[in-house]
């Protein structure tokens, strides 16, 4: 399996033989690099923050935000330690439910944070 330098590298080089100066355009590559591997990871990772949203009460929901996923772990920023503690005590179940119904991510595990979250 390829990095993600190895398929930059890939995509501009078989880029190259179209152009007859040898430069590729940086808006073919980044189309090529957003259908062979961001469209993919979002179809296998995009309703994780769904389904995350539906397994949480309100509540919860309004203090806590995904942060990011990489190597099955699921990292969740928390505003207050409150609602941390609260998030862990209920970690176990959210896990399971994850596994069950985003199979395809390989969730291992959920690790929160506390920390700021920007609003939008």
């Amino acid at each position: 399996m390829m990095n993600q330098d190895e398929q930059f590298r890939s995509a501009v080089k078989n880029r190259k033989g179209r152009y007859m100066n040898g430069a590729a355009r940086l808006g073919d590559v980044a189309k090529e690099l957003m259908e062979s591997r961001i469209s993919p990871q979002q179809a296998r990772f995009g309703s994780i923050p769904e389904i995350w949203n539906r397994l949480l009460p309100e509540e919860l929901r309004r203090h806590c935000k995904i942060a990011g996923f990489s190597g099955g772990r699921l990292k969740v920023l928390v505003d207050l330690p409150a609602y941390m503690y609260e998030l862990q005590l209920c970690s176990s179940e959210l896990l399971c439910e994850l596994k069950s119904q985003c199979p395809r991510a390989h969730i291992k595990k959920i690790q929160f944070v506390v920390g700021t979250m920007g609003r939008d």
